[in-house]
């Protein structure tokens, strides 16, 4: 068989499930209907409340975040080696609480060693210098990225 024969019919049976099973159900058959049903009152209907860890994404969906990260040829030498350790470890919290906050920190500090490199080439100009110096001074990760980013364009 060819491909363009077998592929459209792995997409339907791979869709067909979650089309059917999305879908509202707007007939409602016979004998599930009381012949009592005009004259009842509806009840309130309770619906248990979500738990918020249904809401958090699972180990795979860190998992894929994470490798996300390193695919990124931004990532430096702290963001890559904190990932990898990570995904070896293999631990979910661990993994949610680098993603909140320990990927910013690993961040910033491969920003500050790539802005250091551009101020230790000896031929940049003195607004890209005082730019750099500046976002070093200011020190926060998002003026550190905003600088590698954007700003070194926007003084040369």
């Amino acid at each position: 068989m060819r491909v363009r024969r077998v592929a459209p019919g792995i997409a339907a049976g791979i869709l067909a499930p979650a089309l059917l099973l999305a879908t509202p159900s707007f007939a409602t058959p016979s004998f599930a209907t009381p012949s009592f049903a005009a004259t009842a009152t509806p009840t309130a209907v309770t619906v248990p409340a979500v738990s918020s860890s249904a809401d958090e994404p699972d180990a795979d969906d860190l998992k894929v975040a994470i490798a996300r990260i390193l695919a990124d040829p931004d990532s430096g030498r702290r963001v890559t080696r904190e990932a990898n350790a990570l995904l070896d470890a293999d631990d979910p919290d661990a993994m949610r609480a680098w993603l909140e906050t320990g990927y910013r920190i690993a961040q910033a500090e491969d920003d500050r060693v790539a802005i250091a490199r551009i101020l230790a080439d000896p031929s940049i100009s003195p607004a890209l210098r005082a730019a750099a110096n500046a976002a070093l001074d200011d020190n926060t990760p998002e003026a550190l990225r905003h600088f590698l980013e954007t700003g070194r364009y926007q003084v040369a």
